[in-house]
């Protein structure tokens, strides 16, 4: 293995893409950007660390793209020179490694994963316990080990895989988590060929439910769609099968399975801050702690919902790992983001679960006679945009964004800056925020009416194309 090593050093080096490592994972095209290498040498830098964390195990799991399997393979060979003790769990959705590692009692995990990112990409989710993701300058800090350790001799230890089967326990803790009313319900089911294909059949058939599924084939390639239920085009196959089959819901899953699109009975999309008031309407009455936590790109209009429920609610910045931490240090019971990753602490473990959040959806509704569609017709209607991207590099993003903060505070407008900037006006917002995920501003915007809602895109695009030519 050592030779190995050395000569992959050599054709390496210190060309290794340090642009894959990312504000939440480690994320790149499989053969280009990442491969068995660097993959064994972040299982064995992560090793090192757990190391000195007094941490002997670690749950490891991997999605279903082609991959997956050969770069997972040179993770757990690198944690078990490392003298790491690996339980492999081996193909899995995300959220079955988080429950893993709850159920093995072993709170270290990493699964291999792009997540809905295309088929030629993988990635590595690391996490120091189901609820705390490596994220920021942690995964900052394992770059530059991996670096040193690229360029010099291991200290190879004797660790071991041991297998097991997650899933048998991961069933039977969402039947004992959700009791179904007496309402039979047709559900449709979209996995988008991703790793949710190996297990949300089984969860689904469980509930009693009629459940009419689609694409529920394992095939890492995603052959039908690409597999992001939270944007709309990705959801027509879904659209059209609810609309078809007169299905009271229909559910989408992302390629591993830890975010949720969902579908009511007329065909529209249920996007995720609304689906969080439908939420709140049901949870708020129970609890006495009634802080709701969203981020930045949330519309307005669950806000409204949370204040007329008696709730508080708080914004944080976007990203799983820093929703989960923000769950955790501020106790909330319920959160969410909007682009589809929700967290449950009410009942639940406190990490994202596509498929747990669409049980707890469709108890609410077998729990009575009222249509999907009803649920949001008191909500308040607000006109917004998609996410927009907006094209820059990597290097002047951030400055970008100072700079449009700085406008909007020159102008005197009302501002929330924990993720980029959110400007509010008493009909309507923007957001501009640079992406953790690539050379992109993500910008969204929403106000009560079309008029204004084209006045404020137009004010800012204008404003962002000033900057963006002085900028770059």
């Amino acid at each position: 293995m050592q030779s190995l090593l050395i000569y992959f050093m050599i054709i390496i080096g210190d060309n290794m893409n340090e642009k894959i490592f990312r504000a939440y994972d480690i994320r790149g095209i499989y053969g280009e950007e990442l491969n068995s290498f660097l993959a064994y040498h972040v299982g064995y830098a992560f090793g090192q660390e757990l190391e000195t964390l007094n941490q002997k195990q670690i749950v490891v799991g991997y999605d279903n793209r082609d991959s997956s399997h050969e770069l997972a393979t040179s993770l757990m060979k690198g944690l078990t020179d490392s003298g790491m003790e690996v339980i492999n769990v081996a193909l899995a959705t995300t959220p079955m490694v988080y429950y893993a590692s709850v159920h093995y009692k072993i709170d270290p995990n990493i699964i291999v994963t792009a997540s809905h990112s295309p088929a030629q990409y993988n990635g590595i989710k690391i996490g120091y316990s189901s609820i705390k993701s490596m994220h920021g300058e942690e995964i900052q800090r394992l770059k530059n080990q991996i670096k040193e350790n690229i360029n010099k001799e291991l200290s190879i230890k004797v660790g071991q895989v041991i297998n097991r089967d997650i899933k048998p326990a991961y069933l039977e803790m969402l039947q004992t988590k959700i009791k179904m009313g007496p309402r039979k319900l047709k559900v449709v089911i979209d996995c988008g060929n991703g790793t949710p294909s190996i297990i949300a059949e089984a969860v689904f058939k469980n509930t009693g439910m009629e459940i009419i599924p689609i694409f529920c084939e394992s095939d890492g390639s995603f052959p039908n769609h690409h597999p992001d239920p939270a944007v709309l085009e990705n959801n027509h196959f879904l659209i059209e099968k609810v609309l078809e089959t007169k299905a009271d819901v229909g559910f989408g899953f992302d390629g591993d399975g830890d975010r949720l699109g969902i579908v009511d009975e007329k065909g529209n999309m249920i996007y995720t801050d609304i689906f969080m008031a439908i939420i709140w309407n049901d949870l708020m009455p129970k609890l006495s702690d009634k802080k709701a936590l969203l981020d930045v790109k949330c519309s307005k209009a669950l806000e409204d919902e949370v204040v007329r429920l008696g709730g508080k609610p708080v914004y944080n910045r976007t990203g799983h790992s820093f929703m989960k931490k923000a769950m955790t240090e501020g106790n909330f019971l319920f959160g969410g983001e909007l682009s589809g990753h929700v967290f449950f602490r009410d009942d639940f473990y406190g990490y994202d679960d596509g498929i747990y959040a669409a049980l707890r959806l469709l108890k609410i509704l077998s729990e009575s006679n009222r249509s999907l569609s009803s649920y949001t017709e008191n909500i308040p209607k607000y006109h917004s945009t998609p996410e927009i991207l907006v094209k820059v590099t990597d290097s002047t993003k951030f400055q970008i964004v100072e700079k449009i903060t700085e406008y909007s505070k020159n102008k005197g407008y009302e501002t929330l800056t924990i993720d980029g900037v959110r400007v509010l006006f008493p009909d309507g917002w923007v957001l501009v925020r640079a992406s953790n995920t690539g050379p992109n501003l993500t910008t969204r915007y929403e106000a009560t009416n079309e008029t204004r809602l084209e006045e404020i895109k137009q004010e800012f695009q204008t404003e962002l194309e000033t900057i963006i030519k002085t900028t770059l």
